[in-house]
């Protein structure tokens, strides 16, 4: 690669791929799963032709990939995976033990549907449905964001000692094709330096992990991994910080847009951000005071900066491409809380949305704004599809 910026033409899949070869990780164990795979295909055309020096582990199942990540995470070395859907259902136990262990894995998530019903569609139930596992949760709009937030979460994950995933649409996202600027290697390793942890598993350093610990120090060590979590806001934003000064793009843990005046947000994450935002811009030109937050970084979950960012709206309205049994859109439970307490705070309207990866245009959303508008709000999420 010339040592400058390069504009390629991609899918969100293959962009992932170009930010993986950037951070450089030692080992990258996989297991094929649609539609994750051309990830890893990327990855081994990568080491093919030499472009990378990685060990690829071709593993049995998602749950012996993970448990390969988690080993070779411990010795020092920087890790990759990649999965989706019944791949990452799979990983449910070993997702736990990686955020136990302090693995710092970057992993990326392809949402897609999980059965049953059997299906290959966008929704983000996946990922969503291990939000409770210790990982750090990323949620991108679009390809470039995608290669971006890889390099980022290592940078974060790294400094906290926590894994991340990272997550972007099936199809919608990991087949769209786009141009990407992919960056300058030296301009990422100025960024991303070497994984060097202070506590390794090395004969030379003489640790070991995997013991059995009593109540207390159990105690103690679900206490110091909920402390690094909430570190992680403040990591997450120096590191969005610094991408931006060195290439010009930033996202933030948040979004705000159009938000000034609004009298309603709209509230939302992935790739659903792009047409709500369409949306947003017509319904101004209708004058609709209409706004758009991105939620961004979801696990853990920047309430402070949602709660200065909904402060004097008086109405918001969250669209989930997910769904929760019992409970409905796990974005509008997580915003619920985040409000809980907050005086005059928003009413806040939950829709369920694209679940399933059903088609929700600008219009349909302007149609749910223009209802919201007009009703009070309900506990549960509403059924809009």
């Amino acid at each position: 690669m010339n040592e400058k910026n390069n504009r390629i033409l991609v899918n969100g899949n293959h962009a992932v791929a170009y930010g993986v070869k950037l951070a450089q990780p030692q080992v990258v164990p996989i297991y094929p799963i649609t539609p994750q795979t051309p990830i890893v295909e990327k990855i081994s055309e990568f080491q093919a032709a030499g472009e990378m020096v990685v060990e690829l582990v071709t593993a049995e199942s998602e749950h012996s990939a993970m448990a390969a990540c988690i080993t070779a995470s411990l010795t020092g070395a920087r890790v990759f995976t990649a999965t989706a859907s019944q791949g990452l259902m799979l990983m449910h136990e070993m997702l736990h033990y990686a955020s136990g262990a302090r693995a710092p894995i970057v992993m990326f998530n392809v949402n897609r549907t999980i059965g049953s019903p059997w299906g290959f569609w966008p929704d983000q139930t996946d990922s969503l449905a291990q939000r409770d596992t210790g990982w750090i949760h990323y949620y991108c709009e679009h390809g470039q964001e995608s290669l971006d937030t890889v390099l980022q979460a290592y940078r974060v994950a790294e400094k906290v000692m926590l894994p991340a995933m990272v997550m972007h649409e099936a199809f919608y996202v990991s087949h769209a094709l786009d141009i990407v600027e992919v960056p300058a290697q030296k301009d990422v390793d100025q960024y991303l330096p070497a994984f060097n942890p202070l506590h390794r598993l090395d004969p030379e350093i003489g640790e070991s992990w995997g013991n059995t610990v009593n109540q207390e120090m159990f105690y103690r060590h679900r206490r110091d991994l909920g402390l690094a979590m909430e570190s992680v806001i403040d990591v997450a934003q120096e590191a969005d910080t610094e991408w931006q000064e060195l290439t010009g793009r930033g996202y933030g843990i948040i979004e705000k847009y159009r938000c000034d005046d609004a009298e309603l947000v709209i509230v939302t994450m992935g790739s659903m951000v792009g047409t709500a935002r369409d949306a947003v811009d017509n319904l101004r030109m209708e004058g609709v005071p209409v706004g758009l937050l991105k939620v961004k970084l979801f696990r853990p979950f920047p309430t402070e900066a949602v709660r200065q960012a909904l402060m004097s709206v008086p109405k918001v309205m969250v669209l989930d491409r997910n769904f929760a049994p019992g409970t409905g859109g796990f974005l509008h439970q997580e915003l619920k809380a985040a409000l809980y307490g907050v005086d005059d705070g928003p009413g806040v309207h939950g829709y369920l949305t694209g679940v399933g990866g059903t088609n929700i245009s600008p219009n349909n959303i302007a149609a749910l704004v223009r209802e919201a508008m007009s009703t009070t709000p309900i506990a549960s999420s509403v059924w809009k599809g």
